[in-house]
Parts: structure tokens; C-alpha cells; sequence
């Protein structure tokens, strides 16, 4: 199978954007790992696997109904690849945020094996 290439990284990001869960999770193992922005571990909140990782965004997605990721640059170095871009999203509450982050990947058979997201600590805002 062949390695990811940024366009690869482009489609990913699509498909977050739209909240479209099927097609994320095709680009990612059955063995997955996502690592979330905050969490009680030192690599944040971790998701494991398949089931855990869909449920990981699908929630995300419920507490940020806009969430986007927009003005992404991609990158890829061989097994590793990395993804920069400014966040936006509004709770359901009304609050506001906006920070630059980066999603670093590992691939593994042409697909996303870890997807460790950092972003911008900036205070939120209300919409």
C-alpha cells in the first residue's frame, strides 16, 4: 500500500471539516490512536482504536457543532506527516475559540495509525 501523500493529508482534513465520521475513519487504522488537545495524561486524552477514536470526535463535534479547521498546510517526511492550521468552533453554550495548531500523523499502511492534535492555549471567547 502506498504511503500518504499530502493530498492525502487534504482529504483528511475535508472530511473533518464536513463531520463526515465514515470517511475519517477509513483513513485510519483499525488499531488507531487519536491524542486530544487536553486530557488528564500527558499526551491529553487519549482514543484508542477504531470505536473509541469515532466516538472521541463525534463527541468533539457535538460540544462544537462549527468546528472547522481552516488555512491547513500539509506535510509529509516519509512515515510522519503533519498538518498546521487555525481551529474555529462555538460551543453550544456560546463560547468561542480560534488558535493555530498542528495535528501531528504516523502512517502505517497507508492509513493515519496516530493523530496527536495540539493547539494554541488562547482563552475562549463569547460568540
Amino acid at each position: 500500500m502506498s504511503q500518504p501523500d499530502t493530498a492525502f493529508l487534504e482529504a483528511f482534513s475535508d472530511a473533518l471539516n464536513r463531520h463526515d465520521i465514515d470517511a475519517v475513519m477509513a483513513m485510519m487504522t483499525e488499531d488507531c490512536v487519536f491524542h486530544a488537545i487536553a486530557g488528564p495524561d500527558l499526551q491529553g486524552k487519549s482514543f484508542v482504536g477504531q470505536a473509541e477514536v469515532r466516538q472521541g470526535l463525534e463527541n468533539a463535534w457535538k460540544t462544537a457543532p462549527d468546528a472547522s479547521w481552516i488555512d491547513a498546510e500539509h506535510y509529509v517526511l516519509g512515515d510522519k506527516g503533519f498538518t498546521e492550521s487555525t481551529y474555529q468552533g462555538t460551543t453550544t453554550d456560546g463560547v468561542r475559540s480560534e488558535a493555530r495548531m498542528i495535528d501531528a500523523f504516523t502512517f502505517r499502511d497507508g492509513k493515519i495509525a496516530v493523530k496527536n492534535a495540539f493547539r494554541k492555549n488562547r482563552p475562549p471567547v463569547n460568540a
